[in-house]
C-alpha cells in the first residue's frame, strides 16, 4: 500500500498505494489479561487452514499483557521459534504466501516449458524465457559477451547531446539515468495519459545514503563494489571509475527530492513545455532526449521534481563526459547483472543482497528465474495462475466482504463529526463511484509484440523492459484503459489508484492469513477485511484526499475541512514518530503517515463492516473467544514479520509503511480493542481523550 510508480530511468511517488511485501494448539488464557468466555462449540465445517477458526493459537504468547505489546501477545511464539530463511531478509505472513505464488508459479512455468507450444504463443514465450535463465551451463559460456554491444553503445558517446540521446535509449530498457519518463493518467485531467520525468539515477536505495553518518559503512562497500563489478566486466582502471562514478551519484543525490517531499502529490505537477525544459532547465539537450525516449511532440511534460532535474541537468553540462560514460558503464553492468554469469551475480548479491538487507544467502536459482519470468509475462502466467488456484467460490466470498467494507465506510463518512456537510456530500459521492477490482481482470494483456529467445536470457530481459514501456507509451492520445491492472494475479499484494477511484487485490492475497473462506468471519474482516478497508480509505488519506469524486487531482475540501484533518493527523505523525523499531533509529512519522492514516481507518471500517454483517444477531463465541477478541487476533496475525537489521534500517530511511511488527500497535486507538482484552494499562495504553480517530 505504497504510493509509488517506479518506471525506467528513475522513480518519482505518484499514486498507486500498495501494500509492501516483506512482511499443539492449546491457548492458556494470561491471568487477569483477557477474559475467558465459555460457549458450546460451533458446527462441523470445513476446517481453516490456520487453527480451528483461522488463527494460529500456538503462535501468541498469552504471557505478554495486550496492553505491553499486542504484536508478541498474538505473534510470540511465533517471533521466537520462527528463523529468517537464509535467502530472506524479512520473513512473515506476506512471504510465506510469496514463496507459495512463487512456487506455484514454477510448476505453471516448467510445465509450458515442457510442453513447448506453437511458435508465439504465450506458452512458448514463458517456456523459452525461463529456459534462457535456467541455463547456466550456456550462460557461462557466453560470459560477458552478451554485454559487450551495450557498453560499445556508451563507448562511442562523443558528444552531451550523445548523452542525452543514451538517457533516452537506455530508460526503455529499464537501465537507470538521473532522468526518467513514464506515462500515466494526468493527475488534473484524467481524461487523458500524460508524460512525466521524475528523477533517478542512484545506485544506492536512497539520498540519504550519500550524506548520512549512519551508512558510512555502506558508502565505502558501495565503491568497492562498484569497481568489483566493472573489473569482472572487463572494464580497465576499475577502482579510479568507482570512486569516479560515486562522487557523480553523491552530485546527483544533493538535488534529489526526499522521500517525505515525494510524497506530496500536488507538489508532483508542475507542466512545462519541450521549450519550457530547455530554459528553466538548462544543461541538458532536452529535444535530444524526448526523441530517443520516444516521447517528443507532446504539448506538455509534467515535471515532478523541477529542482531535482535541475540540478541533474546542470551536471550533464559540468561533469567530463568520460565520467558520465563510466556511470551508464556502470548502471548497464548493474541492470544486467542478475542475467550474467556466476561472478557477477554473485557480487551483485553480495552488496545488494548481503550488505544493503542483510541477507545471507543467494534465492535459488529457480526462485529468481520464476521472479523474472512473472515480471516479464505476468498477465500470461496469471491466466493460468487464477484457473488453477482461484475458485469462484473465493472470488464471490470475497465480493461480499468489499460490499460490506464499502458500506461501512460510507457509514463513516455520514456520521464525521469533523468534516463539514458539503464536503462529507462529495466524499460520499466519490465512494459512490468506486470500482473494487477482485482477483484478476476482465481482459488479460497482449504479449504478441514481445519476442523472446530460448538463447538469449539477457536480451529477453531487455526486450521484456522495452515491451513494457513500449505498451504504456502507445497509451497516449488514446482514451483510458480502466481495465488495466498494475499488478498480475499472482502477487501478494494490492493497490488503490485514485484517479480511477478504484480498489485492485490480486488473487494471490486472498488466501491465509488474510483470508480463508473456511475461517471464522470474524477473523476474515480484521484480517483481509482490514487490508481492503485500507485500501478504500487511501482516497481519503493525506493525498488520496486531493482527488476529487471524478478522480481528478483538485482541491474539494473546504480550508475547515483540511485544518480539522490536519489537527488529527499531526497526532497520528506525534504517535508513531515515538517508536522506535531499531535502537536509535525512530519511525519517521511523516513519511509513513498515508499508510499509517490507512492503518487506522482501516481497521475502523472492517470493525463496523464485521457487525454490520451479523445483522444484529450476537457475535458467536469460539474456542473460549468473543467475536471481537478474533476480530483483533485476525489483524494481529497478518503482521507477524522478522526483520534482518540491515533491511530494517533500509526500510525505516525509504519505506512509506511503518514496520509488520509496529503495525498492530493501531489497535491502541480503538475502543473496542480496550474492552475485548480488558486492557486497562501498560505500555499501549492510552487514556480516552488520546485515542485518535480519523474516519
Amino acid at each position: 500500500m505504497a504510493p509509488r510508480i517506479v518506471f525506467p530511468g528513475g522513480e518519482f511517488i505518484i499514486m498507486i498505494k500498495k501494500l509492501v511485501l516483506y512482511g499443539a494448539a492449546t491457548l492458556a488464557l494470561a491471568a487477569g489479561a483477557v477474559p475467558a468466555v465459555h460457549a458450546a462449540p460451533r458446527p462441523a465445517a470445513a476446517k481453516p487452514q490456520l487453527g480451528d477458526w483461522g488463527v494460529d493459537l500456538a503462535g501468541m504468547d498469552t504471557s505478554v499483557n495486550p496492553g505491553d505489546s499486542f504484536f508478541d501477545y498474538v505473534n510470540g511464539r511465533w517471533a521466537k521459534s520462527t528463523e529468517i530463511p537464509a535467502d530472506k531478509s524479512v520473513w512473515g505472513g506476506f512471504s510465506v504466501l510469496d514463496e507459495l505464488s512463487t512456487q506455484r508459479t514454477r510448476e505453471i512455468i516448467e510445465e509450458a516449458a515442457r510442453a513447448g507450444g506453437p511458435a508465439g504463443s504465450n506458452q512458448r514465450k514463458v517456456g523459452d524465457f525461463y529456459a534462457s535463465f535456467m541455463d547456466e551451463a550456456g550462460i557461462e559460456a557466453k560470459g560477458n559477451a552478451p554485454l559487450k554491444p551495450w557498453l560499445a553503445r556508451i563507448s562511442a558517446l562523443s558528444s552531451k547531446s550523445d548523452l542525452a540521446r543514451t538517457f533516452g535509449e537506455l530508460g526503455q530498457y529499464g537501465i537507470g539515468s538521473p532522468v526518467g519518463a513514464q506515462v500515466e493518467q494526468d493527475l488534473r485531467d484524467n481524461s487523458r495519459y500524460a508524460v512525466y520525468l521524475g528523477q533517478g539515477g542512484l545506485g544506492l536505495p536512497d539520498r540519504d545514503y550519500y550524506s548520512a553518518a549512519n551508512f558510512a559503512d555502506a558508502r565505502a562497500k558501495y565503491k568497492a563494489h562498484v569497481a568489483t563489478m566493472l573489473t569482472l566486466a572487463g572494464i580497465a582502471d576499475a577502482e579510479a571509475k568507482a570512486q569516479r562514478i560515486f562522487d557523480l551519484e553523491t552530485k546527483i543525490a544533493a538535488s534529489h527530492w526526499t522521500r517525505t517531499e515525494r510524497r506530496q502529490l500536488d507538489k508532483l505537477y508542475n507542466p512545462m513545455t519541450a521549450s519550457q525544459l530547455a530554459a528553466d532547465l538548462p544543461g541538458f539537450d532536452w529535444p535530444a532526449y524526448l526523441q530517443a525516449a520516444g516521447i517528443a511532440g507532446q504539448d506538455r511534460y509534467i515535471v515532478a521534481q523541477p529542482s531535482a532535474l535541475k540540478g541533474a541537468a546542470a551536471l550533464v553540462q559540468s561533469e567530463p563526459l568520460e565520467t558520465w560514460k563510466d556511470y551508464l558503464t556502470y548502471r548497464t553492468v548493474a541492470a544486467a547483472a542478475p542475467m550474467m554469469g556466476k561472478a557477477l551475480v554473485a557480487e551483485d548479491f553480495a552488496f545488494n543482497g548481503k550488505v544493503l538487507a542483510g541477507t545471507p544467502q543467494l534465492r535459488e536459482r529457480w526462485k529468481r528465474g520464476a521472479d523474472l519470468v512473472g515480471d516479464g509475462l505476468g498477465e500470461a502466467i496469471g491466466q493460468l495462475y487464477v484457473a488453477r488456484y482461484f475458485p469462484p467460490q473465493a472470488k464471490a466470498k470475497a465480493d461480499e466482504l468489499v460490499g460490506n467494507l464499502i458500506r461501512a465506510m460510507d457509514m463513516h463518512l455520514a456520521n464525521l463529526a469533523w468534516m463539514t456537510p458539503e464536503t462529507k456530500a462529495k466524499a460520499r459521492t466519490k465512494l459512490a463511484s468506486f470500482t473494487p477490482k477482485i482477483g484478476y481482470p476482465d481482459k488479460w494483456r497482449d504479449y504478441s509484440a514481445l519476442e523472446i529467445r530460448r538463447d538469449d536470457l539477457l536480451g529477453n530481459a531487455m526486450r521484456a523492459g522495452q515491451f513494457e514501456y513500449r505498451r504504456n507509451l502507445a497509451k497516449l492520445g488514446k482514451p483510458i484503459d480502466r481495465s488495466e491492472w498494475g499488478m498480475s494475479p499472482q502477487t501478494v499484494n494490492a493497490y488503490a489508484n485514485p484517479l480511477r477511484n478504484e480498489v485492485v487485490f490480486p488473487a494471490a492475497i486472498l488466501q491465509p492469513p488474510f483470508f480463508d473462506p473456511n475461517a471464522d468471519d470474524a477473523v476474515n474482516y480484521g484480517a483481509i477485511g482490514a487490508v481492503i478497508g485500507h485500501e478504500i480509505s487511501h482516497h481519503f488519506d493525506d493525498q488520496g484526499r486531493k482527488f476529487d469524486p471524478t478522480g481528478r487531482m483538485a482541491d474539494w475540501w473546504t480550508p475547515a475541512d483540511v485544518a480539522a484533518f490536519k489537527a488529527l493527523t499531526d497526532s497520528l505523525v506525534a504517535q508513531y514518530g515515538a517508536y522506535e523499531p531499531l535502537p536509535g533509529k525512530k519511525l519517521n512519522g511523516e513519511l509513513t503517515l498515508g499508510e499509517n492514516i490507512a492503518d487506522i481507518a482501516g481497521l475502523a471500517i472492517a470493525y463496523d463492516a464485521y457487525h454490520m454483517s451479523l445483522k444484529g444477531k450476537p457475535a458467536p463465541v469460539i474456542g473460549g473467544y468473543t467475536g471481537d477478541q478474533r476480530f483483533f487476533l485476525g489483524y494481529g496475525q497478518v503482521w507477524r514479520t522478522k526483520y534482518r537489521d540491515a533491511i530494517l534500517g533500509q526500510l525505516l530511511t525509504v519505506d512509506v509503511h511503518s514496520p509488520g511488527t509496529i503495525r498492530p500497535l493501531v489497535v491502541r486507538n480503538f475502543d473496542a480493542w480496550y474492552k475485548a482484552f480488558n486492557v486497562r494499562d501498560g505500555k499501549l495504553y492510552l487514556p480516552p481523550e488520546r485515542r485518535i480517530r480519523i474516519w
